[in-house]
């Protein structure tokens, strides 16, 4: 890690899960642990502080000695509503963004981000797993504040719009596309533990 640069992780964790029957994807466990945890222990080693983005549950969320944050508005405006709460919460450079539902992420990959971008100097990172984009695995420069403001304020949501609007530079995982893999429903929960059984 740079010393000179300040990263935040972040985990986003503020939808509704509609498709896990409306229990909160971050909390539900695989393989004994709460999928937060995933993402908890692989942006560890890599940031001087994480936050958790949450528009529920705070409460249990906050048992993992985090710092808890909701979206600026009720109306679950998607992934980028969360960066930008986190973004304004946040004192740091750079945030990591890691989803609640990715398991199989580790600090390997989530350093492989910083570092493509520090080297180009890009405003955002985000992973490709050859054909792909995944824009809510982000190295992103809190530079864009005022931009992601601007850009939500005119009733946009969609991640790779914006992303577009920016020096983004793609990251390629193309070695490793099921590290993405991430859990919508209980069924993907029971297939995916079935599979790393």
């Amino acid at each position: 890690m740079n010393n000179s640069t300040k990263i935040t992780g972040v985990i986003l964790a503020g939808g509704r899960a509609r498709r896990m029957n409306h229990q909160d994807k971050g909390l539900v466990c695989y393989r004994s642990r709460p999928l937060v945890d995933y993402a908890i222990t692989a942006l560890a080693p890599l940031v001087h502080d994480t936050l958790i983005n949450a528009n529920r549950h705070h409460e249990q969320y906050q048992q993992f000695g985090l710092p808890v944050v909701a979206d600026q508005t009720d109306s679950f405006d998607g992934p980028l509503a969360g960066i930008l709460t986190a973004m304004i919460y946040s004192d740091a450079d750079v945030l990591l963004i890691v989803p609640c539902d990715a398991p199989l992420i580790t600090t390997v990959h989530l350093q492989k981000l910083l570092t493509v971008r520090a080297e180009l100097n890009a405003d955002i990172a985000v992973a490709f797993d050859g054909e792909r984009l995944h824009p809510v695995f982000l190295a992103i420069h809190t530079r864009l504040k005022t931009s992601l403001q601007n850009y939500l304020a005119s009733g946009e949501r969609k991640v790779q719009t914006w992303l577009a609007q920016h020096n983004t530079v793609q990251v390629d995982f193309s070695d490793a596309p099921e590290i993405f893999t991430n859990i919508n429903t209980l069924a993907e929960l029971s297939l995916l533990e079935a599979r790393h059984d």
